[in-house]
């Protein structure tokens, strides 16, 4: 029988989901800010805790990715290897680039 793949976060999934589900309410609480005309800068301050809440779920998806899906496919064989290292660098790439 073969077994299911697990991705490498598993083990921290409820640690994801805590953080996002903080960054959900961040994003409720910017609508509530412009909805309520509050001061552009406090709003900028927000967007700015937000989205380093964002980055900071990203790097440690990708440092999981890295740790065991890229990791494994190392082990696996070439060409999954170069496929598992290309999706990383482009994951790296959108996140440098936003």
């Amino acid at each position: 029988m073969a077994t299911e793949h697990q991705h490498g976060y598993i083990q921290r999934k409820d640690d994801y989901l805590k953080r996002l589900r903080r960054i959900e309410g961040q994003a409720r609480g910017l609508q509530r800010m412009v909805e309520e005309e509050q001061y552009c800068i406090d709003i900028l301050t927000q967007v700015s805790a937000m989205t380093k809440a964002l980055q900071a779920v990203s790097i440690g998806l990708l440092e999981e990715h890295m740790h065991h899906c890229v990791v494994d496919a190392a082990r696996a064989g070439d060409d999954e290897a170069r496929e598992k290292v290309a999706e990383a660098v482009e994951a790296i790439a959108r996140l440098v680039r936003s």
